[in-house]
């Protein structure tokens, strides 16, 4: 009898070390990820690259999203990697290699191009330190918590999501004029402290299978055809040829055609194997099913919502407001605030109520929020309200967290215990995947409708100033990329657009006109919100889709507990 108190008051310990220390990596991952976005003009000013020149913006898009490529790639097979050798041994591999790469950021050597690849191949680092954290922390989550708190769990594990992202953004705004190598050397403390405890503190609860295998040609099939699909996403938002948007070249196009080839020949091949790399099998529960279903197609909805909105308040409307473009980054974080705050109150409590009353209501519900929040934006000018803007975002802030945390728990509760860690990375493969297809659709929508009606507007507005004819039709016939990307980097776009030939011949009077904060988004506002409208358009139609995805899922079912017991 002494022996069971003693067992319960551990395992009652042990479910809040885990949940603590889960939090702690995905704090660290999502932190590092959202430091990176505002601090990219210092890291670049740091090593000397100007990264909206045309052959430099590869290393731009790279340091951005090659992180988010390579943990999306590696997710379900770490999943199953962990699933035969230990989720917890797993996970603090990937706590060790994510701080490895974080101190190989830091002391990043050289300058120019060679040092860009280095930061390149040292995110590759860290992102596959990240895949086998997200693959590993929401199952050992699941094992260590009893299925009537698992919803609690998760929804206290997307507070560190959303405040790491939110924190990233502060503390890139304060270390960034420091130096660009305390952006990286901010990840090292927490990736010191997480691999220490994680290895004197966690140990495995999972019953693992023995004499299972690693299916080595479904990890190349998978691999490579998401690595080909995602690869030609990141390069189809970038300009090709005369073409605003790289859609139309001709690798972008093979890269999505071959990797679907690669795709549909592994989903032939896993049903004819003894130990599958894809437990497709799972898809046949109807839980797990529909709630990856909602969720891939919730990410897809969210994946670029922050991305537009970063260059909404920093190409427009901060600058229109009298903020410097070199501050604009910081203070996006701040008016972004209120998306923070509502998702890190309506996370937790709806994780908590799913205990008790299953996912369905709340899942369901947050994407019909979320949908009217994206139309509520969409209805927004250029030039709003903050009070009105505001409100939207906590909106989709609620709508946001009513849904996560119950839709994760909903799908982790159908698998059987022994299937969790490939679970678990399917769930992340699922909406990482859909993040980067997201970011890809909602910045082409938005590029499209600047390159459609922002040329004329442009040329108008040049000549006026007295900038010569033919330069004024060749700037404002440039690709809308460099303009976006400008006002993200928290770069004024006219200094980046107009050469400098043209710049020493213009009077004092034009150069005060022309590089003034509302010029340039006076110019982009229209053509913005053209393709605003298209982008949260299309999310909102597939919030609306996710909430049917997830009314269709059932009643709520828990497969089974850890020790055997069958749940109703």
């Amino acid at each position: 009898m002494e022996k069971r108190v003693t067992r319960i008051h551990e395992m009652f310990a042990y479910k809040w070390i885990a949940l603590s220390n889960t939090t702690l990596g995905v704090l660290m991952a999502t932190l590092n990820s959202s430091i990176i976005l505002i601090s990219l003009p210092t890291i670049f000013r740091g090593i000397h690259i100007n990264p909206l020149a045309p052959s430099e913006t590869g290393y731009l898009l790279w340091v951005l999203m090659g992180y988010m490529v390579v943990t999306a790639v590696l997710l379900v097979t770490f999943g199953r990697i962990s699933d035969i050798y230990g989720r917890v041994k797993m996970y603090n591999l990937g706590f060790a290699v994510f701080t490895f790469g974080s101190i190989l950021l830091f002391l990043t050597p050289g300058t120019g191009n060679f040092a860009a690849l280095e930061i390149i191949f040292f995110r590759f680092i860290q992102g596959i330190g990240g895949a086998f954290l997200f693959a590993n922390a929401t199952a050992i989550l699941t094992d260590a918590f009893p299925a009537n708190q698992r919803g609690f769990a998760m929804g206290i594990n997307q507070i560190a999501a959303i405040g790491g992202s939110f924190i990233g953004l502060l503390l890139g705004g304060i270390l960034s004029p420091v130096s660009w190598r305390a952006i990286f050397l901010i990840s090292v403390p927490f990736g010191l402290i997480g691999t220490i405890w994680a290895y004197l503190m966690l140990h495995e609860t999972a019953i693992l299978k023995k004499g299972q295998t690693l299916d080595i040609i479904g990890n190349i099939l998978f691999a490579v055809g998401l690595t080909m699909i995602l690869i030609a996403i990141t390069y189809g938002i970038l300009p090709y040829g005369h073409s605003t948007m790289g859609w139309g070249n001709p690798l972008v196009i093979a890269g999505l055609v071959l990797g679907l080839v690669f795709l549909l020949t592994f989903i032939w091949y896993e049903p004819r194997i003894k130990d599958p790399l894809f437990h497709l099998a799972l898809f046949k529960i109807r839980m797990f099913t529909v709630g990856n279903i909602a969720g891939f197609l919730a990410a897809i909805a969210r994946g670029g919502l922050q991305f537009i909105l970063i260059i909404w308040l920093q190409g427009i409307w901060l600058p229109l407001h009298g903020v410097s473009f070199e501050e604009t980054p910081f203070w996006a974080a701040i008016y972004m605030l209120p998306l923070s705050i509502a998702f890190l109150v309506s996370g937790p409590l709806s994780g908590y109520l799913s205990d008790k009353y299953g996912a369905k209501l709340f899942s369901t519900s947050g994407m019909i929020v979320t949908g009217i929040g994206f139309v509520g934006l969409m209805l927004l000018p250029a030039n709003f309200s903050y009070v009105a803007f505001a409100f939207w975002l906590f909106l989709l802030g609620i709508g946001m967290g009513l849904f996560a945390a119950p839709n994760t728990t909903s799908i982790m509760n159908s698998v059987p215990a022994i299937n969790r860690g490939v679970a678990s990375g399917m769930v992340a493969t699922f909406q990482n995947t859909a993040m980067t297809l997201s970011i890809g659709l909602i910045f082409s929508m938005v590029a499209l409708g600047i390159s459609e009606h922002m040329p004329g507007v442009f040329y108008s507005r040049l000549t006026n100033v007295g900038i010569p004819t033919f330069e004024a039709m060749h700037i404002s016939h440039l690709p809308p990329t460099a303009a976006l990307f400008a006002a993200f980097l928290g770069y004024n776009p006219m200094k980046t657009l107009l050469p400098y030939s043209v710049v020493i011949g213009l009077s004092s009077h034009t150069k005060s006109v022309v590089f003034a904060n509302s010029f340039f988004p006076t110019i982009l506002s229209g053509p913005f919100m053209d393709g605003v409208i298209v982008a949260f358009s299309i999310s909102a139609v597939i919030c609306l889709l996710a909430s049917i995805a997830s009314l269709l899922r059932g009643k709520r079912y828990i497969h089974e507990e850890k020790f055997g017991e069958k749940l109703k």
